[in-house]
């Protein structure tokens, strides 16, 4: 058919042809007999009043990290690597306010009142989940210099809710206790292995049964290393929230149509702070009452 002297006219499947109301030119979707199959879509809304918290873990990261080199029993390239993603999921996601990571693990947790999407439990792991993997895949050579990316890392997500604030910080506690816990053991197996000389086999071992102070006896007695000494990153983890710093800019300000003067201004904004603290102890939440501050 022959354009309308008008313009081009586009066709779109599934819409009706432009049409005008009241001189404005309006777009009509059409109804379709397919359309029943919108009915089949399971309603995911997350309960009202709740923290919504999505925690993504790597996928088979113990043998991606074994393929790429990762030293052990930490590599500071891989955890680092794991908070700028993390970094990039608060700043492009809204209604995040703190997450904790350890690991190849992290979890974001989203405000009590956040409506962000309706409060769809698959569009807060899909957008999570998909922001960290992609931001994976292109920081990697930011700290990955030397060792090429083999092939693509997988995440997975989940949505848990929790409807107290006391339940939130018994959540990031558990996880700060399993970053404890997990680093102390890979701590002594790892020492003993590339320093002691024991295979995987003889080591696993030697720890099975052992208590905390055991492995640390081990540690401080047999090879001259004092736990505690230990970075606070691989011990505690890390912890993002916002942080409002104060910018000075210089703004040009007009006194007369001859006369320009630059003065500054000093501007408040919001940034992701990095931390690695100890959330389980009453002290940090006093010190960032901000935090909890959406259950009011």
């Amino acid at each position: 058919l022959p354009f309308p002297a008008c313009g081009l006219l586009r066709v779109v499947w599934g819409v009706r042809p432009l049409g005008k109301t009241h001189g404005r030119v309006t777009r009509t979707m059409a109804k379709s007999k397919y359309e029943y199959v919108r009915q089949f879509e399971t309603d995911d809304t997350c309960l009202p009043n709740c923290w919504v918290v999505v925690r993504l873990d790597g996928r088979n990261f113990h043998k991606f990290a074994e393929q790429h080199n990762f030293t052990k029993p930490n590599d500071d390239r891989a955890l680092q690597l794991m908070n700028r993603c993390a970094q990039s999921v608060m700043l492009e996601l809204e209604d995040i306010t703190i997450a904790y990571g350890q690991s190849d693990e992290f979890s974001f947790v989203f405000n009590k009142k956040s409506n962000w999407f309706k409060r769809r439990a698959s569009k807060f792991v899909t957008h999570v989940v998909s922001q960290f993997a992609s931001s994976y895949v292109f920081y990697w050579k930011d700290y990955f210099s030397d060792q090429p990316l083999l092939y693509p890392p997988g995440f997975d997500g989940r949505v848990i809710l929790y409807p107290s604030n006391q339940n939130l910080r018994d959540y990031l506690s558990w996880r700060q206790v399993d970053c404890h816990i997990n680093n102390l053991y890979n701590t002594a197996f790892w020492t003993m292995v590339q320093r002691g000389g024991l295979t995987k086999a003889q080591a696993q071992e030697r720890l099975r049964g052992t208590l905390s102070a055991d492995k640390n006896e081990i540690l401080f007695s047999e090879f001259n290393i004092n736990y505690n000494n230990e970075p606070l990153m691989y011990r505690k983890g890390t912890v993002l929230i916002w942080e409002k710093v104060n910018d000075i800019a210089k703004k040009q300000i007009k006194h007369s149509q001859e006369l320009e003067k630059k003065v500054e201004v000093k501007q408040t904004r919001n940034q992701v702070a990095m931390l690695h603290h100890d959330v389980i102890k009453e002290q940090f939440w006093m010190e960032h009452p901000e935090i909890l501050a959406g259950d009011s």
